[in-house]
């Protein structure tokens, strides 16, 4: 009983300066260094995420470790053809039949008998964006992820599928809610590694005549960040200026690489309630160092319609994952007409205005429920209890266009996520928000590929400042 107890001690220890050894190792490759990669393990290893992850993974290696032990104990006492034989029937057969029956249930669930007619004459294959933008100030946009040393390719894809707009979104890291600062790295007057990556994307998205949307989005570790909840205003005016600090340093990013939007920030709710006058004065700031335009991302509920400087912005920017219907699998009228009460909202804001509105995040899940939560995230189980329905996603879509894209003060969309790595394999068992080999990726370039002459609002809104 005590080897055994000794043996667990040992093993949950080594686990434990593996995780950190390699984690450290991982964190330091990014902008930090050793000793605050050291310190930021520490930190995370108090996450209690994480601390159910270590746990789960220390049952698995002290399960291997007494799967291991007990089959060299056979091999000794009945010989190694018999410790084989039970190793194969007792281990090796269930974990097959496991991972058999997991792949089953993600087919049977991933099958749909919906059939899609490709249309392949909306493709543009000049390799170069078409700048419709010039003609009807739409911002046919999509959020992606994955950029590499090499984005050519990935550059391509967009291109035929008539994006014309890229929102680049670098991360910055904030511990929880109520957490008064937004960490810095070390030197806050040097690009980083991750930084350069943006800053690569954007020249290479330029050189194929792609505009950019440079969009910083803050990053919790525990919670979300329209949720930031202080104590007081000097724990507030703390917060705000390690967030001032990051976005200025953005800016100056924007104006470098010529980005010709900029987002000075992204469903961060409780700040602008408690402390709109900082927000006024960092606006005004940003324009000192940046001359392209303007906007905020507000949250679809209880946000966007109170924002107080919407007129000291050239767009009005809304994460626009309004709920559409009720039940799942809904039909095309079904979810055209869920948009109806919004759109009323959405007219007020702009005649209070005068701003043109921009969708800087949309973006609907390939599951038969994407229309009645469209912000809910699926997890990689969800893939057992769910079915995919590229249908309602194509739908969600098509009803989106329908409703908005021809409206005078609309001024465009960013599609939520389009990542490069993503192949046609994934896809098919694939129930996120990503389009990619989908029908929704048709649908999109479709839309894309229609130039709208219904925006001579737009145009005299946008180019007012």
């Amino acid at each position: 009983m005590k080897k055994r107890a000794k043996n667990l001690a040992l093993i949950y220890t080594l686990l434990w300066v593996v995780v950190f050894m390699v984690l450290t190792f991982l964190f330091s490759r990014r902008e930090r260094s050793i000793a605050d990669s050291a310190l930021f393990f520490f930190e995370m290893a108090f996450n209690s995420n994480f601390l159910i992850g270590f746990h789960v993974l220390f049952v698995l290696v002290y399960s291997l470790f007494l799967t291991i032990k007990h089959f060299i104990k056979v091999s000794k006492n009945k010989g190694r053809n018999i410790a084989i034989k039970q190793f194969l029937y007792r281990c090796c057969l269930p974990l097959l039949m496991l991972f058999v029956g997991f792949k089953t249930i993600v087919f049977i669930n991933a099958r749909e008998w919906h059939h899609y007619d490709w249309d392949t004459s909306v493709i543009n294959k000049t390799g170069y964006a078409k700048d419709l933008y010039e003609k009807d100030k739409k911002q046919r946009g999509i959020s992606v992820f994955g950029w590499s040393n090499d984005n050519s390719k990935a550059i391509d894809d967009l291109v035929k599928n008539n994006v014309e707009w890229v929102a680049v979104i670098p991360f910055i890291d904030q511990k929880d809610e109520n957490s008064d600062h937004v960490r810095a790295p070390n030197n806050l007057g040097i690009y980083s590694r991750r930084d350069s990556n943006m800053i690569r994307a954007i020249n290479d998205l330029h050189a194929k005549n792609l505009r950019v949307h440079l969009k910083p989005h803050l990053w919790l570790r525990n919670g979300w960040r329209s949720n930031i909840s202080l104590s007081n205003k000097t724990e507030w005016d703390t917060w705000f200026n390690s967030y001032r600090v990051h976005m200025l340093r953005y800016a100056k990013m924007a104006q470098d690489t010529k980005a010709e939007l900029f987002c000075i920030g992204t469903e961060l709710k409780t700040s602008i309630k408690n402390q709109p006058e900082k927000w006024e004065l960092l606006i005004k700031e940003i324009r000192d160092i940046y001359d392209g335009k303007l906007t905020y991302a507000a949250n679809w509920h209880d946000e966007y319609e109170h924002i107080t400087f919407w007129d000291q912005l050239d767009y009005i920017g809304i994460q626009a994952y309004f709920p559409l219907t009720k039940e799942e699998n809904p039909s095309l009228e079904t979810i055209e007409k869920g948009w109806d009460k919004h759109l009323k909202a959405l007219e007020n804001v702009h005649k209070k205005y005068g701003k043109p509105i921009l969708f800087t995040e949309v973006g609907y899940k390939s599951t038969l429920d994407a229309t009645i939560k469209p912000w809910e995230w699926s997890s990689y189980l969800s893939k057992l209890s769910e079915k995919k329905s590229d249908m309602t996603q194509q739908l969600a879509y098509e009803a989106m266009f329908k409703k908005n894209w021809n409206k005078p003060w609309f001024a465009g969309i960013y599609i939520w996520q389009w990542h490069t790595r993503t192949t046609r394999e994934s896809a098919e068992t694939d129930l996120d928000f990503s389009p990619r080999f989908k029908p929704a990726e048709n649908v999109i370039a479709k839309w894309f590929a229609q130039s709208s002459n219904t925006n001579k609002l737009n145009k005299i809104s946008v180019t007012e400042n």
